[in-house]
C-alpha cells in the first residue's frame, strides 16, 4: 500500500526573525530540505561571510551588489547578477555594497542545517528522498567558478540552470508580470525534493497531494501565498506549480540535490555541463 506524502514545509523570511550577527549586523535567514540548505543574508557594503571549512561545493547568487570572493588560493570579483560556485574548505565572500546575497548549500554542512527555522521536519532524512550522493569532480578540478546570469539566457525559456558536483540551481529569468494562468506547469517529483526559494515578487505555490488506498490520509489542495524572502520545500510525488501575482517581478530560484539527471540529459539545458561530467552508471 503507498504511503501519503509528507506536508511542504519551508521558511517565510520575510515574517520570520533573523539571526543576526553581532559584529556585522547582517541578518541571515536559513531553511532547508533533506539535501540542501539556503541562506538569505541582508547585510552592509564589507560585510564578510566566512565558511572556515565547508566540506563540499556550494554556490553563491549575487542581485543587485557584487561580492569579492576568495577560496582555494584563488580571489575574485564577482558582479551582480551572477552564479558562484565555491569549492570545498575554507572560504570567504565579501559584500560590495549594501543589499542581499544568496548561498546554497548542501546538507552537509551540518553547522547551518541545524539552525534551518525548518529544521524540525528533518530530524531523519526522509524515507522518500534519495541519499546525497555525489557526482563526479569538475573537469580541471575544484575552483571559483562564476556565471554571469545575463550571458545565459536562452529564447523560449524562462530556465538557467546550473550543476556542480551536488546541487543543482535553476535562477530563472524575471517574470515582469502575472503569470498566465492558462500555461502552469503542474508535475511531480519521484525522489527528490524541490526547494522554490523567492527572491522577489509573491508567489502562489499549488499543491496537490496524491490519493492512497486509504481515504483517512488524503490532504485537501494547497494553495500557499509567500512574498519574498521565502523558501517551499515539496516533497517527492507532490504534485505542484507556482505563479507570481501582483505588481512586483517574480524572481525564483529552484534548489535541486543532487543534481537532477533528467535536466541533465537534456541537451543544452545545463549551462555548464562541460565543466561538471554526469556519472558514467545512470
Amino acid at each position: 500500500m503507498s504511503t501519503s506524502a509528507r506536508p511542504a514545509s519551508g521558511g517565510w523570511h520575510y515574517k520570520e526573525a533573523p539571526l543576526i550577527d553581532v559584529d556585522t549586523g547582517a541578518e541571515t535567514w536559513i531553511a532547508r530540505g533533506a539535501n540542501f540548505v539556503t541562506a538569505v543574508s541582508i547585510a552592509p557594503a564589507g560585510t564578510t561571510l566566512a565558511r572556515a571549512d565547508n566540506p563540499d561545493e556550494y554556490m553563491i547568487i549575487t542581485d543587485k551588489v557584487g561580492a569579492t570572493v576568495v577560496a582555494g588560493g584563488e580571489t575574485i570579483e564577482v558582479a551582480p547578477d551572477s552564479l558562484t560556485i565555491v569549492p570545498p574548505g575554507a572560504s570567504s565572500v565579501t559584500l560590495a555594497g549594501d543589499g542581499e546575497i544568496v548561498r546554497v548549500f548542501s546538507s552537509r554542512a551540518s553547522d547551518l542545517a541545524v539552525r534551518a527555522s525548518n529544521a524540525g521536519a528533518y530530524r531523519d532524512h526522509p524515507a522518500d528522498v534519495a541519499p546525497l550522493n555525489p557526482w563526479p569532480e569538475p573537469v580541471g578540478g575544484y575552483r571559483l567558478r562564476t556565471y554571469a546570469l545575463a550571458d545565459h539566457v536562452r529564447e523560449g525559456t524562462n530556465m538557467r540552470v546550473f550543476r556542480s558536483t551536488n546541487l543543482m540551481l535553476n535562477v530563472m529569468t524575471p517574470r515582469e508580470t502575472p503569470r498566465d494562468t492558462a500555461k502552469l506547469t503542474p508535475h511531480s517529483h519521484t525522489d527528490f525534493e524541490q526547494g522554490s526559494l523567492a527572491i522577489g515578487g509573491v508567489y502562489v505555490h499549488h499543491l496537490r497531494y496524491p490519493w492512497t488506498s486509504d481515504m483517512a490520509t488524503w490532504r485537501e489542495d494547497e494553495h500557499v501565498e509567500m512574498a519574498s524572502p521565502s523558501v517551499l520545500v515539496i516533497p517527492p510525488t507532490v504534485v505542484h506549480t507556482s505563479r507570481n501575482i501582483g505588481d512586483q517581478p517574480g524572481r525564483l530560484i529552484d534548489v535541486f540535490a543532487p543534481p537532477r539527471l533528467d535536466f541533465s540529459l537534456r541537451e543544452g539545458v545545463v549551462a555548464n555541463a562541460d565543466e561538471y561530467p554526469m556519472p558514467k552508471e545512470r
